[in-house]
Parts: C-alpha cells; sequence; structure tokens
C-alpha cells in the first residue's frame, strides 16, 4: 500500500496518518530496532493510561459514589497481571531484554546479569564481634536420672545489631620538665642591670628564649614548675655528685622548663578534633544533612552546636584542605581527556556584580588522575572554565554550552595544543526522545539508530583501548554515516519550528564533536558520569539549599571534591578525611602526594595485606 490511510477517532478528531511503506528504512537491524523504541513507547504510554484511568475511577466516585461505600469493584483491575495471560492476551516484550541480544556484527555475545543472590547474606568480617555466653547453670544441668550434664558442643549464630553514635573529649596532658640543676644556678644568679634600665618591671632571668628542640618554654618567672608551677626542692631529683663535681658550673645552661610537644590541631586553638570535622563533611555532601539539622542531632547528645559554627569549622576545613586540593587539580589538568558539566545553586549573599544563581563545575579526570574537582562561580560566564582550564590541552566532554567554545578555538600560542570538543550523544539523543509526541515514525527511527551505537558500546566496554577503538571503527562509523544521511534528508521535510527540528538541527550542527568518540578508543559516547555527579550535588541542594556567600561557595567546591573522589573510588570518606585532617597540619609540602586519595587507599590495602610485626615486651619502665 503505497498510499497513507487515517484512522478515525473515537473522540472524533482525525489521528496522524499511517506511514507509506515507502518511508521506512530498508535496515532490518534499524527496523528492529524502531519497534522495540514503538514497543518501549507503547509500554510507557499504556502505563500512563492505566494511572489516568485509575486517578479518573477515584475522582469519579469520591464525587458520586456512596460515601459508606469501601471497596472499589476496579480496584482489583490494578493487580490483576495474571488474568492478562490466561484471558490469551499476549503481553508486550520486555525492550531492555530484547536490546540486550548481541549484535550481528560483534560477533560476540553480551554478557549475561548476574541476578543478585537471595538469602541472608554473611556479616563483613571487619566488625568487631560480641561474644556472649549463653549456659545453664548447674541445678538445671542436672539431669532426672542425678548426673550432671556435661558441655558437648556449641551451636553458634549471629546477629547484626547497632548503638548511636556518641560524642567523646580528648584531654591533652602536656607534661612539662624541670632541670633542677639549671634552676639553682639560675635562681643564684642577679639579674643583670644596664645602665639606665629601669630598676623594676624588668625582664626575670629565668625567662628563657624558646628552642624549637626541646619544645614549649615555660614562661613564669619560677624557678620549677609541679603542679602549680611553684618551686618545690624537695620533690626535685638532686644532681649526681659526679655532675656536681666535673664541670657543672661550666657548662652552658638550657632551658629551664620544657614540655612535651602536642601534636597540631586541623584548626589552630580549636575545639573540634578530626573525627568530629570530618562526621560534618561526610554527613552534609555525602549524607546530604543540613547544618541545621546536624545541630539537632548534637543537641540530642547533649552538646549544643551552632550551626555558625559548624559553618565556621567547614571553611577552616577547607582551608586546611586547600593544598591538597590544589594539588588535585594540578593533577587532573594533566589528563588526557576530562570531562565536565555545571548546576545552578544559589548564592544567599552575592557580591556585588554577581547574581544569587552561581555555579558548580565539575572537572573529571581519566583513569591515571582518578579525581573529580569541582569549583564554584558566581555566574555561569564562560570565564569559570576558561580560567579553569588555562594549562589544560586534550579531550573536553561537554554540552553545547556556548561558554566552551572559546575554549576549542585554535591557541595563540603554537606550541601549546588546543582543547578538542567531544559532544554528548545522550543530549542528542533526549532531543529525538523528546519529539516522539509530535512525529512518531521519525523520531522511533532517530531512536533505533541510537540504540545500535550503544549497543556496540556494551559490548566494547569490557575491551582494551586498542580492540574498542577497532569495534567503533567497524561497526559504528558506518551507522553514523548512514544516520547523518538519513538527518540530511529529513532535515528538509520536517516543520522548521518542531521539536523534531530541533532536534535534528542540534545533531547536524554538533556532529563533528558527536563522532569525535570514535577517533579514539578512551572517549566515551557521552558525558553521562558528569551528569551523574550533577544529581548528587542536586540532591544536596534539596536540602541544604544554597551556599551562604562566595566564600561558602568556594568551601562547598572543595570539600565536595574530596567526598565525590572518594565515592568514585571507592574510599569510605570518614575513615579518609579523619586521616588526613590528623594529619595534613604535620604533612610537609612535598609529602602532600602521600595524602591522595588512590594513594590514601593503596597505602591502607597494603598495610593489611603485609603482616603485623611480632610486638615487642614492654619494659620495666614503660608501664603505668
Amino acid at each position: 500500500m503505497s498510499t497513507a490511510a487515517s484512522l478515525p477517532d473515537p473522540l472524533g478528531a482525525a489521528k496522524a496518518p499511517l506511514p507509506a511503506l515507502e518511508q521506512l528504512p530498508n535496515d532490518p537491524e534499524t527496523l528492529k530496532r524502531m519497534v522495540l523504541e514503538l514497543l518501549a513507547t507503547l509500554q510507557e504510554e499504556r502505563r500512563d493510561k492505566e494511572q489516568l484511568r485509575h486517578r479518573l475511577e477515584l475522582l469519579l466516585q469520591r464525587l458520586y459514589g456512596p460515601r459508606s461505600e469501601r471497596f472499589d469493584p476496579s480496584q482489583p483491575l490494578l493487580f490483576d497481571q495474571t488474568s492478562a495471560a490466561s484471558s490469551g492476551e499476549t503481553p508486550l516484550p520486555d525492550p531492555e531484554a530484547a536490546a540486550t541480544q548481541p549484535v550481528a556484527e560483534a560477533e560476540t555475545a553480551a554478557p549475561r546479569r548476574r541476578c543478585k543472590p537471595h538469602g541472608r547474606r554473611p556479616l563483613p568480617e571487619n566488625l568487631p564481634r560480641r561474644r556472649v555466653e549463653h549456659v545453664l547453670t548447674e541445678a538445671e544441668r542436672v539431669c532426672s536420672c542425678g548426673q550432671l550434664r556435661i558441655d558437648i558442643g556449641v551451636d553458634q549464630s549471629e546477629q547484626l545489631d547497632w548503638q548511636p553514635a556518641s560524642l567523646f573529649v580528648w584531654q591533652h596532658r602536656v607534661h612539662k620538665y624541670a632541670c633542677p640543676v639549671c634552676a639553682a644556678r639560675v635562681a643564684q644568679t642577679p639579674p643583670t642591670v644596664e645602665p639606665g634600665a629601669p630598676q623594676s618591671g624588668g625582664v626575670d632571668s629565668m625567662t628563657q628564649p624558646h628552642s624549637p628542640e626541646s619544645g614549649v618554654v615555660d614562661s613564669t618567672n619560677r624557678p620549677a614548675s609541679g603542679e602549680n608551677g611553684s618551686a618545690d626542692s624537695t620533690n626535685a631529683p638532686a644532681a649526681t655528685p659526679a655532675a656536681a663535681a666535673t664541670g657543672a658550673n661550666h657548662a652552658t645552661p638550657g632551658p629551664v622548663v620544657v614540655a612535651a610537644t602536642k601534636p597540631a590541631s586541623p584548626i589552630a586553638r580549636g575545639l573540634p578534633g578530626a573525627g568530629l570535622l570530618a562526621n560534618l563533611i561526610v554527613s552534609k555532601y555525602t549524607d546530604h544533612l543540613p547544618l541545621h539539622r546536624q545541630e539537632r542531632i548534637y543537641e540530642r547528645q547533649g552538646v549544643l552546636l551552632p550551626r555558625s559554627t559548624t559553618c565556621d569549622w567547614l571553611a577552616a576545613c577547607a582551608e586546611t584542605l586547600r593544598p591538597l586540593y590544589d594539588l588535585m587539580v594540578s593533577l587532573v589538568l594533566q589528563s588526557r581527556w576530562l570531562h565536565t558539566d555545571d548546576t545552578p545553586v544559589k548564592n544567599q549573599h552575592p557580591a556585588a556584580g554577581a547574581t544569587p544563581t552561581a555555579r558548580l563545575w565539575a572537572y573529571l579526570g581519566d583513569l591515571l588522575h582518578p579525581y573529580n574537582v569541582f569549583d564554584f562561580t558566581s555566574t555561569r560566564k564562560r570565564d569559570g572554565p576558561q580560567q579553569f582550564l588555562a594549562t589544560f590541552h586534550g579531550y573536553l566532554h561537554a554540552d553545547a554550552f556556548s561558554g566552551y567554545d572559546a575554549l576549542y578555538l585554535p591557541p595563540r600560542d603554537p606550541d601549546r595544543a588546543a582543547i578538542v570538543e567531544v559532544a554528548c550523544n545522550a543530549h542528542a539523543r533526549r532531543k529525538f526522545y523528546e519529539a516522539r509526541g509530535s512525529d512518531a515514525l521519525r523520531s522511533h527511527q532517530a531512536l533505533a539508530y541510537y540504540a545500535q551505537l550503544y549497543e556496540i558500546e556494551r559490548h566494547a566496554r569490557d575491551r582494551d583501548e586498542e580492540q574498542r577503538l577497532r569495534m567503533r571503527q567497524d561497526l559504528a562509523v558506518p551507522i553514523l554515516e548512514q544516520f547523518k544521511t538519513w538527518l540530511e534528508t529529513q532535515r528538509a521535510e520536517v516543520l522548521p519550528k518542531s521539536p523534531l527540528a530541533e532536534a535534528i538541527g542540534y545533531a547536524l550542527n554538533n556532529w563533528t564533536a558527536l563522532i569525535r568518540y570514535t577517533e579514539a578508543g578512551f572517549l566515551s559516547i557521552d558525558n553521562n558520569v558528569a551528569e551523574r555527579e550533577m544529581k548528587r550535588i542536586a540532591i544536596g541542594r534539596k536540602n541544604w539549599l544554597f551556599v551562604g556567600s562566595e566564600r561558602g561557595g568556594h568551601t562547598a567546591a572543595v570539600l565536595i571534591s574530596f567526598t565525590s573522589t572518594c565515592q568514585r573510588l571507592g574510599v569510605e570518606p570518614w575513615a579518609y578525611l579523619q586521616d588526613v585532617l590528623t594529619r595534613l597540619p604535620s604533612t610537609s609540602k612535598e609529602q602532600l602526594v602521600d595524602l591522595l586519595p588512590d594513594r590514601w587507599q593503596a597505602a591502607r590495602a597494603a598495610a593489611a595485606q603485609s603482616p603485623a610485626p611480632e610486638s615487642a615486651p614492654p619494659s620495666a619502665s614503660s608501664g603505668r
């Protein structure tokens, strides 16, 4: 049948005409994919129709049905899924299951998805065990014959339990030590008064300068310090006779009082410890708990931590982590390729000239630099990506945002390589998906082309870069050439302002960047990995709502960089941040690389696999 026919609509309106045979593609593989896409659309429309019918029945029941009626006769239809099979109605095939069939040209079968095991799984071995012995009393062990029953075995079972997290306090007791000989000598030495100096209010000769080697020096003007800092000659150990007889009076006196060294805190002279700070960061940027909820959680434990205080603590943590963040940024910019995307975030107190809607930008490094770093800008201008990517050269996976266009221009410096654009095919496919309601035939044919391309990518996912490139050149490139020819043909036939025309224009205008993933095996067909990172920000934004200022935005960018990288690498974020915040104040710039998430994870794994050294017996002087 070469003429197009139209079917009457029950409501009186004419439906869209059916396509003619000449309009259908001749490629069998494309036709198969079109059938799957049409079946998926039909299933979705049926599901929406059932939901609308159910809501309409509930509305009619509420308006016209008896109020005393508790049972709706049509309600069981919502759950009568098995009656369709018994009545002879053929269910629609699952398009997802059919899409996993192997491609004929790929000559490889798609791996079967492993089913999740059923039943109770064993509990992790790293969880601490608390043994509870259930025994009979001696009276209960007496048998009816009068003998005492003996223990012949144990039946062991495990039960998972939980106790609330609790706060605790570190009491840092810094011990101070005094030399009695030097204290006595300094006490007997009269203070030297320079001519013209005042006779009172001068500096006591016992106050010694600070010595980094000896620790913190007591600034009191008393010769020796006990519990109250006063001199006590009875408690001070006496000098040995040998030291008193052989040149002790001629030795250079050292500091009278020295103190043990106390490790540096994550926040100088701050109240919180590294574990509390790590919990604040993970709770807000991984578990999406805003500070006012955390304030109530701590208040239930009897500690008042106002959100203004915890907000300042997070800003201080970002400043402490800033050197490590800068190192991650420098390493990410050395990647062969980057994934980037941005998402809006409200700015409660924008700076002069800025808008209330700011932006968080994500930059995801390659496999050799597996870090996710975020940047904050007060606007969505192109200055943000240009400044951040000023030293980057390589492939950039991004959407068609016009702010990136300046990055792809040839660089003025001939010695510097340019940034190569890699567009996102998921964005292009989404536009055809949204155009299904206006032009079902053409939209589903475009979706069929994309189904073939993504099927090839599923087969090539577990291959190395060379094999993946060969599969793309042999299988994907011919499909893309057919797809482009079809797009150019349909562009002249569709309405210029229709959704399908917009989808076709988007694909053709970005065609060179859309097919660039076929030039290298390490590139991706889409930018979905960056899109997923933006979803995490969106979930958190629904809870903490906004950033307080531009400084708060930069704080969020630094802290989210670490929590996102930990989630990417499978690192437990609290353990990592607690350890890094403890070690970072005393870590030199050359040792920062050891605190990177992947290096930290590798060091922990190596330490866990290495055998523990045998503990030496405690010495007599080390006991308490």
